[in-house]
C-alpha cells in the first residue's frame, strides 16, 4: 500500500491485534481497539491486563490492522512494530496531558459517540512504528 492508503486505513479499521512476548517467553497476541493520529498508533488497554504487563516489561510490541475474509485477493492489512511507551496516569483518570488530547478525541469520535470516558482502568500506549510492512492482495488483480 502507499503511506496514503496506510494511512487512511489505519484510520478506518476498528480493531487491531497486539503481539508481546510474555514472561514466560511465548507470544501472547489479543485484539484492541486503537486510534492512529498520523505517527503513532494509540492502544487503549486495561491496565490490569497480560497485555499490558507485557508490553510494559518488554518496551515494544508488533501490532497488526487487517481485513479480508474468505476471498484471497480481499486480504489487505499493516504490520507495525516499535516501541511502547506507557502515556498518562495509570490508570487513565483525567489528569490532563496535552499528548492525549488528540488520541482521547479520536478514540471518543471512533468508538464512543464524540466523548471519551475515563474508566479509571485503562492506560495510554503508544506506539511509534520503527518498522511498517503492508499488503493488498487486490493489486495482484492488476
Amino acid at each position: 500500500m502507499s503511506a496514503a492508503e496506510i494511512e487512511e486505513f489505519l484510520r478506518a479499521q476498528p480493531v487491531c491485534r497486539v503481539a508481546v512476548t510474555a514472561s514466560d517467553g511465548h507470544p501472547h497476541i489479543s485484539p484492541l481497539w486503537f486510534v492512529w493520529d498520523g505517527a503513532a498508533l494509540w492502544l487503549n488497554s486495561l491496565v490490569r491486563s497480560r497485555r499490558w504487563s507485557d508490553a510494559v516489561r518488554q518496551g515494544r510490541v508488533a501490532v497488526v490492522v487487517d481485513e479480508g475474509g474468505s476471498d484471497f485477493l480481499a486480504l489487505r492489512g499493516v504490520e507495525l512494530r516499535g516501541p511502547a511507551e506507557v502515556v498518562g496516569e495509570v490508570p487513565r483518570a483525567g489528569e490532563p496531558r496535552d499528548e492525549l488530547l488528540e488520541p482521547e478525541r479520536l478514540f471518543g469520535e471512533k468508538y464512543a459517540g464524540g466523548r471519551f470516558r475515563y474508566d479509571r482502568r485503562h492506560g495510554w500506549l503508544r506506539v511509534v512504528p520503527q518498522e511498517v510492512v503492508s499488503w493488498d492482495f487486490g493489486k495482484l488483480r492488476r
